[in-house]
C-alpha cells in the first residue's frame, strides 16, 4: 500500500511569485543583453527580491539600470544606491540631465514642467549605448488602462516604438524572445500583480521601502485636486502657498508630476488596509501626466515609453 503524497496549498502570491520567477529566467536564457530597471521603487524592490530568488546565490545575469530625471524624491535615490551597495550589483544611471546638456531633449519650463516625457529619449539612447536588448520593469496591468493591452515580452521597433496590434500570443507561459537586430522588449514579471498584491508581497518579505511610502508630515502645495511635495524643482504659481500636511506616496515618480494622498498609514499592515478599500488606481490619483488625455499613457508608449 504505497502512502499519498501530502497536498500543498499555494497561496496566490506563491503563484503570482513562481511565475514572474520563470519570467525572469526566461529572460536570462532566451536575450542575450537584458536589463533590469530599478528606480528605488516598491514595484522595482520586489523585482529585486524575484531576481534574488532566481539567481542567487550567483550573480544577476543583468545589470540594473535607473532613468534618473534628477528631479526625484532624494528618499528613493537614497535607498537605491543603499540597496544596489548591499547587493553588490552593477547599477548603470541613465541621466535626463545629460540628455538636456547634449541636446538630445529640449527642457520644459514654467509651473508645469516636467521632465516626465524626457525619460524616452534617455531610455532609448541608453538601451543602444550599452547594447541591451530587454529591459526588465515593474509595470502591472492594473495600474493604468494601456497597460492592459501590454503583453509580458511587449516587443518594439527598430525605433523603440510600441504596436498593439504587432504584439505577439503568449498560451501557457510560453514566450517567443526572438527578435531581428534593432528591436528591443520590455518585459514585466509583475504584469498579473495587482498594487495590493505587490503590498502583501512587501508585507511577506518583509522588505524595506523608502520612508515617503508611509504617512509622514512634509510641506506640500495642491494643484489640480493633487498635493504635490513642495520642492526647488517645482515652480508654484503665486496663489500655491505651501502647508504641512500628512501624506503618503503610492508612486516615487519625478517630483513634478507625483502627488501624495493624505494619509495616517505609517505601517505596511496600515498601508494594505487603505489599498484594499481604494477604487483608485495609484496612477489614476497620483500621477499627473497621465491626466493630460484619456490616451496619455498609450500615446507616450508608441514613441518609446517604457
Amino acid at each position: 500500500m504505497t502512502s499519498k503524497a501530502p497536498l500543498v496549498h499555494l497561496s496566490h502570491l506563491d503563484v503570482l511569485e513562481a511565475e514572474a520567477i520563470h519570467i525572469m529566467r526566461e529572460v536570462a536564457a532566451e536575450l542575450e543583453r537584458p536589463v533590469l530597471l530599478f528606480s528605488g521603487g516598491k514595484d522595482s524592490i520586489v523585482l529585486l527580491r524575484l531576481a534574488e530568488k532566481a539567481f542567487r546565490p550567483g550573480r544577476f545575469p543583468f545589470p540594473l539600470m535607473h532613468v534618473d530625471t534628477g528631479h526625484n524624491f532624494p528618499e528613493a535615490i537614497e535607498y537605491r544606491d543603499r540597496r544596489v551597495g548591499e547587493l553588490g550589483e552593477r547599477l548603470v544611471v541613465a541621466s535626463v540631465q545629460e540628455s538636456i546638456d547634449r541636446g538630445r531633449v529640449v527642457e520644459q519650463t514654467g509651473p508645469r514642467a516636467s521632465r516626465n516625457q524626457l525619460q524616452t529619449t534617455t531610455l532609448l539612447d541608453a538601451m543602444t549605448e550599452h547594447g541591451f536588448d530587454a529591459a526588465i520593469g515593474g509595470a502591472r496591468r492594473d495600474e493604468e488602462r494601456s497597460r492592459a493591452k501590454e503583453r509580458i515580452f511587449s516587443f518594439r521597433d527598430d525605433f523603440g516604438q510600441w504596436d498593439p496590434r504587432a504584439q505577439r500570443p503568449e498560451l501557457w507561459n510560453l514566450y517567443n524572445g526572438r527578435i531581428r537586430k534593432g528591436e528591443q522588449v520590455r518585459v514585466f514579471p509583475i504584469s498579473n500583480w495587482t498594487e495590493l498584491d505587490v503590498w502583501q508581497y512587501v508585507a511577506r518579505e518583509e522588505l524595506e521601502l523608502p520612508a515617503i511610502y508611509f504617512a509622514h508630515e512634509r510641506e506640500v502645495f495642491e494643484r489640480d485636486g493633487m498635493l504635490y511635495a513642495a520642492s526647488e524643482f517645482v515652480e508654484r504659481y503665486p496663489t500655491e502657498e505651501p502647508f504641512s500636511e500628512w501624506v503618503r506616496f503610492r508612486t516615487v515618480g519625478d517630483m513634478s508630476c507625483t502627488g501624495g494622498v493624505r494619509s495616517r498609514a505609517e505601517t505596511i499592515a496600515e498601508v494594505v488596509g487603505e489599498i484594499a478599500a481604494t477604487r483608485i488606481t495609484e496612477r489614476g490619483e497620483t500621477r499627473a501626466d497621465d491626466k493630460v488625455s484619456e490616451a496619455a499613457m498609450e500615446d507616450r508608449k508608441r514613441l518609446g515609453y517604457f
